[in-house]
């Protein structure tokens, strides 16, 4: 084995593992990666608006359809609707001081969770 057919090989290497890089590039920007195809450009009606983990089996996900948003609950088993058809805000260019505390909304939904599970 000389040093070409090394080089040979190291070349070969780097274009599949190039081409793999590239199908998955190309996979993610296509919305196939999530499972969910959208075409660029396309008006999109369903968005993960946040997350928050709240232990290492639950997390609350906020999911924004259209102008309506839903709370939920995920665990490692089930998942629990919080609240639905929440009207989702409309963004603006307001000052930070004026919006509520979002820690404070957060705090009031976990001790909620807390208060269930009791």
């Amino acid at each position: 084995m000389d040093l070409t057919e090394i080089f040979r090989f190291a070349a070969a290497l780097a274009f599949i593992i190039g081409l793999i890089g590239v199908c998955a590039y190309g996979a993610r920007r296509l919305g196939l990666a999530t499972g969910g195809f959208s075409a660029s450009g396309a008006l999109k009606r369903l968005a993960i608006s946040e997350v928050k983990v709240i232990d290492a089996k639950h997390r609350l996900v906020l999911i924004r359809r259209d102008s309506k948003e839903h709370l939920i609950l995920l665990g490692a088993e089930q998942a629990l609707l919080i609240e639905s058809g929440i009207d989702a805000p409309v963004i603006e260019a307001a000052p930070a001081a004026a919006a509520p505390a979002p820690a404070l909304q957060f705090q009031r939904i976990v001790d909620f969770i807390k208060e269930r599970r009791a």
